[in-house]
């Protein structure tokens, strides 16, 4: 079934179950209410249809709510059971309550018909609703599982025309590349040509040379020798200026050691010190600052050793990270 069909049964249902519990609630309150006039006290007798139409509510309720639970695929426990079955049971002892009490068993029967048919249609259509809404989801069920198999089916198509579209590609870029290769070759051969002939007319022009640089090779040779000589000199001279270049760089490594072990003994006395009670003044105290960053001591412990704020010596430190610690040490010492 398709979905119209469906609406088309699910209205089916709705307009039959609300036709038999209008009918039978109208035949209710015609049957009860001569009953509840004859046994309500003198001058009540205008509530006589009072108690028929509640218990007709009351069905009505549980229909309704049990259409739309069953719609939604929900169920509401025992209780709704209880008021369906009590509803139907008070309907069916008020109906027939007249008759019984006449010992009349065939208008007994012929009203215990209408509550009999509400009880069953709504369990009936109770039962249906479900039925209904669990052949919806899975037909639901069934279509998702379609659609997944057609989406599926339709990636694996892309999937293979995506392929087949790289293979052309690919057969084209290989096409394409043997073309450039065999141009290249062909180029390649044509400069080899090429090359040939000019390494022949270099060899021509090269034995024309050939024959003059002898000529002139005895004539340079008296200039070589001088020459020659003049550059051994020139590499005495700038041997000798190596040597002192590398002794003068000696004589500074040897300076800026000592100027290196001197800053360490000088820091190592300030920090031997050890944690001052009072603030050193400032320019001690950013040297102690100094030489506790080149040591790698801890903020804090810096601060103990100069008697300053943890703040101040923080400041200190990032000048130094930032280069600029040196420029003020320098001006401070």
């Amino acid at each position: 079934m398709n979905a119209v069909q469906i609406r088309s049964a699910e209205r089916a249902l709705s307009v039959g179950t609300w036709l038999i519990v209008g009918g039978a609630m109208l035949f209710s309150i015609l049957t009860v209410t001569p009953l509840m006039e004859r046994h309500s006290p003198k001058g009540w007798e205008w509530t006589a249809p009072i108690l028929p139409l509640v218990v007709d509510a009351a069905v009505v309720i549980v229909v309704r709510l049990d259409s739309v639970l069953a719609t939604l695929g929900g169920h509401g426990g025992r209780w709704p059971i209880a008021l369906r079955w009590m509803t139907g049971a008070m309907t069916l002892a008020l109906n027939v309550a007249d008759s019984a009490l006449k010992k009349d068993l065939v208008g007994a029967a012929v009203h215990a018909v209408a509550p009999l048919l509400l009880i069953v249609t709504a369990e009936t259509g109770l039962a249906y609703r479900r039925a209904i809404t669990a052949a919806q989801s899975a037909r639901e069920t069934q279509l998702k599982a379609e659609r997944a198999e057609r989406e599926r089916a339709a990636a694996e198509r892309r999937e293979a025309q995506e392929r087949r579209q790289r293979e052309e590609r690919e057969h084209a870029a290989q096409l394409a590349r043997e073309q450039r290769e065999h141009e290249a070759l062909i180029a390649r051969e044509q400069t080899a040509r090429e090359d040939a002939a000019r390494r022949e007319e270099r060899e021509r022009a090269e034995a024309r040379e050939r024959a003059e640089r002898e000529a002139r090779e005895h004539r340079e040779q008296m200039r070589e020798q001088q020459q020659a000589e003049r550059e051994r000199l020139e590499r005495e001279a700038a041997q000798r200026r190596e040597r002192d270049r590398l002794e003068r760089e000696q004589e500074a490594r040897r300076q800026q050691q000592e100027r290196a072990e001197r800053e360490a003994r000088e820091r190592a006395a300030l920090l031997a010190a050890g944690p001052v009670n009072e603030k050193l003044p400032e320019d001690k105290a950013r040297l102690v600052v100094h030489a506790s960053f080149g040591e790698g001591l801890p903020v804090r412990a810096a601060a103990e050793l100069c008697g300053w704020s943890t703040g101040w010596v923080s400041a200190r430190y990032q000048e130094h990270r930032d280069g600029t610690g040196l420029v003020l040490e320098g001006a401070s010492s």
